[in-house]
């Protein structure tokens, strides 16, 4: 029995493991790749230079692999590439990336994503995240694993969000956002650090507390940036056993332009 409805339209040229399913009135184009196991519900559109693993779930009225909303567009063959066992909810929108930076769209593994998620041209976005409903992404904005985004928030272009970091329903995101940190407000802005989301996923009570110490740093003492990081790097003696974690902070802090600056 076949895995592809009948009502389904596969152009020419596309690749669909024979496990894949895709449902009725879908739309598969020419440079799309589908892997093993994964599904594709009714009524989505997927074109472009589009690449999609293993036993994903896309459900239906999603489009994925539209160009960028991008006026220097030229038709360049720009890609949009999807990882494994990611869940792609109703009416979602990725394009592929762009010839005026990495030229593709990325998204890792094991990634929740729900209703109405626009991802822009360029978008890079980790492992293990949860985007809440309507969560909208400029142009060339990183996203790292363990991310969470409530619902409604939106995130300004070339803006970069660390790992763990998370941010509450309707939250504007002008700035970087630091890895481990919660942040709120239209423009948001950082309300502590998130460590409930540290405890489920296995964090020691010593690198928690390293975390705590990282967010004293950042936030509570009036410090300058370059300072804060100073501090930060102070604390890997202390803490041994999170030294991983607190130079995750500062290879985040390191790479943050003068322009974009962080939640503060």
């Amino acid at each position: 029995m076949s895995r592809i409805h009948s009502t389904a339209i596969i152009a020419p040229g596309a690749e669909i493991d024979s496990t894949a399913t895709i449902g009725p009135y879908s739309l598969i184009g020419s440079n799309v790749k589908i892997g093993p196991g994964t599904t594709v519900a009714g009524h989505c559109v997927i074109e472009g230079h589009t690449t999609i693993g293993a036993d994903n779930r896309i459900f239906q009225f999603s489009s994925l692999g539209a160009i960028p909303q991008d006026k220097k567009y030229a038709g360049e063959p720009c890609e949009l590439v999807i990882g494994d066992r990611n869940t792609i909810r109703e009416f979602c929108t990725f394009n592929i990336g762009s010839p005026g930076d990495l030229g593709v769209t990325r998204v890792g593994n094991d990634n929740w994503i729900m209703a109405y998620v626009h991802l822009a041209h360029d978008c890079q976005v980790g492992n293990h995240t949860i985007f809440a409903n309507n969560t909208q992404l400029a142009g060339h904005v990183v996203v790292g694993d363990w991310v969470i985004l409530g619902g409604f928030t939106v995130v300004h272009q070339f803006c970069r969000l660390g790992a763990h970091s998370f941010t509450a329903m309707n939250s504007l995101l002008f700035a970087d956002l630091p890895p481990f940190v919660m942040a709120q407000g239209q423009p948001a802005k950082a309300r502590s650090m998130n460590f409930e989301g540290l405890k489920r996923r296995g964090f020691s009570a010593s690198r928690i507390a390293a975390v705590k110490a990282i967010h004293k740093a950042l936030y509570r003492q009036d410090l300058t940036l370059t300072a804060a990081q100073s501090a930060i790097a102070g604390l890997t003696e202390a803490f041994p056993d999170a030294v991983q974690d607190i130079q995750m902070m500062l290879d985040f802090l390191s790479g943050t332009s003068a322009q974009r600056g962080i939640v503060r």
